[in-house]
């Protein structure tokens, strides 16, 4: 019996090891995946979040243009000098309505002669005011194109956003691991399908940011690729400064109309627009993306090649139980990955109650948001009274008239440029037919060195897949 008791011992001995062994290598399996989702995901996150602030800036730097001819008329006061000319004309032509024939002309004389002073004093105000704000907003208008400031921050910004992609990815995994029971070291780096890591040797052939700058990158494509430009700064340049002038000149539009000057500074701002962008024909040009939609043949491939990124976060192997019975027969480092892709979502559906103007202005007590279903009754616009007054709801027995419809409007593009400020970022299957590559290829990025990487080059697409579990 103490033979036997002594077997089996040590045979629930070695089982508990074996038992020991799988046990941490499935925990350790499961937290660093989700070291490894977390870090890829943060790496996706800075490339979106660079490519909305390509699409900030480039909206900004149409802005600073309108607002410097806006500025610049201002200063010039074209339209002011006009306007006085067309008041005074007025002024002089009132007494020839009294002796119309018809009483609604006569009664103009009185009401032209009243008016006239108050427009002209409008006028006065309005001018001197936005003279004023000239002087100290045109010098800084003018000193942020003349240094191209903005374009400048564009290049900057792209040329550190790989760095700053592998720099989150790596450090969200060193706070995995340092947040495990037992603190272990993990390392990170952001692969780009390729088979390169991001901010690696190709960079200088291709950008990890799928964006081209107009002016400096030279390529067989430059020459389209600066007409887009050209054409997106000058289209949304008059868009922002008719944004301007209809917020600024709101007054002349409603009960300052005999004076025309809200005409007439629109036709010398705009002007003084056109002037503006032939002063920098070469220079202050937004970025634009790589390829245009319409470019594209395969869609999936390009999505692929140029919006998707392997993250893979590294570790030593974990060291056995009972080490003198059981071991990893695996030489390679423990390796776990995701795949992330950057993308501008589609519209959201919407609940919206049939007769509601806008979805985005619930001017008619629209419901908004959620998919169809008891919706949230919201208060309608104030009547004047000051207070929002509740949207009453459906009578008993009274169907209620609602249909589904997508998002509207300029906040909700979803076109694929570095006009929309939507980009987006989220983790996807990985089945990139990099990856065996990239598993295989010790990284020189983030200081990440002595890598024991397993030999998975041979494996076809397929093979891979058989054993992958993404």
């Amino acid at each position: 019996m103490s033979i036997v008791s002594l077997f089996s011992v040590l045979l629930l001995t070695f089982l508990l090891g074996m038992v020991m062994n799988s046990g941490r290598q499935v925990d350790q399996k499961v937290k660093m995946q989700n070291a490894a989702d977390s870090a890829t995901y943060a790496g996706g996150v800075v490339i979106a979040r660079s490519m909305n602030t390509l699409a900030f800036t480039n909206h900004l730097l149409c802005d600073v243009f309108a607002l410097t001819a806006f500025m610049r008329e201002a200063r010039d006061g074209n339209a002011l000098a006009m306007t006085g000319e067309v008041i005074d004309n007025w002024e002089r032509l009132a007494p020839a309505f009294e002796e119309a024939e018809y009483p609604s002309f006569a009664e103009l004389a009185p009401a032209i002669a009243e008016k006239v002073p108050h427009e002209r004093e409008l006028i006065t105000t309005y001018s001197e005011w936005v003279a004023a704000a000239s002087e100290d907003i045109l010098p800084v208008m003018e000193e942020i194109l003349a240094t191209q400031a903005i374009p400048q921050f564009q290049r900057t910004l792209v040329e550190t956003t790989p760095d700053l992609a592998q720099y989150a990815a790596d450090e969200v995994a060193r706070k995995h691991g340092k947040a495990w029971p037992r603190p272990v070291r993990l390392r990170a780096v952001m692969w780009r399908t390729n088979g390169d890591p991001v901010g690696g040797m190709s960079e200088g052939e291709r950008r990890t940011v799928p964006v081209v700058d107009p002016v400096m990158d030279y390529s067989s494509d430059q020459e389209k690729h600066f007409k887009t430009a050209t054409n997106q700064r000058k289209s949304y340049s008059r868009t922002y400064l008719n944004m301007w002038n209809s917020d600024l000149l709101v007054a002349f539009d409603q009960v300052g109309k005999m004076s025309q000057f809200a005409n007439l500074w629109r036709i010398f701002t705009c002007g003084q627009l056109d002037r503006l962008l032939k002063e920098y024909p070469n220079s202050n040009q937004p970025f634009v993306i790589r390829h245009q939609i319409g470019e594209i043949e395969d869609r999936n491939l390009h999505a692929e090649r140029d919006f998707m990124f392997v993250g893979v976060v590294y570790r030593e192997q974990v060291a056995d139980s009972i080490p003198g019975i059981f071991k990893n027969p695996i030489p390679s480092d423990t390796q776990a990955y995701a795949q992330v892709m950057v993308f501008v979502p589609r519209r959201r559906l919407i609940r919206v109650r049939s007769g509601g103007e806008s979805v985005n202005s619930p001017t008619q007590g629209e419901y908004q948001g959620g998919v169809p279903g008891e919706g949230v009754y919201l208060p309608l616009p104030d009547d004047g009274t000051g207070e929002e007054e509740e949207m009453d709801s459906p009578s008993e027995g009274e169907e209620e008239e609602w249909y589904v419809r997508r998002q509207s409007g300029s906040l909700y593009r979803t076109s694929w440029d570095l006009l929309s400020q939507n980009w987006s970022t989220q983790l996807v299957p990985a089945t990139a037919p990099a990856i065996p590559l990239i598993l295989s290829t010790e990284p020189y990025v983030n200081d990440v060195t002595d890598v024991t990487t397993p030999q998975l080059g041979s494996l076809t697409e397929q093979e891979f897949l058989w054993i992958s579990n993404h």
